[in-house]
């Protein structure tokens, strides 16, 4: 059950009566916009969750075992 094309010309006749027919087209420019930043912030955090996992387990052994190092030198002090 999808929606039909009555229903998208009544969404269309509601929203042109809703923000009038001078104000419709930064209205549909500002979502637009927002769908835009919504895609781009999506393809980053997809980014940022592959990084995260391509990282190899002797790289974060190596900074474990490191950062345990500092810790101790530093309570020594």
């Amino acid at each position: 059950m999808g929606i039909g094309v009555w229903q998208v010309v009544l969404i269309l006749v509601i929203v042109l009566i809703i923000f009038g027919a001078g104000k419709l087209p930064k209205v549909m420019g500002d979502v637009a916009k927002g769908v835009k930043n919504f895609k781009s912030g999506m393809q980053d955090e997809v980014a940022d969750s592959k990084s995260e996992t391509a990282v190899p387990k002797t790289e974060s052994v190596t900074q474990a075992a490191e950062s345990a190092d500092n810790k101790e030198e530093s309570a020594k002090s």
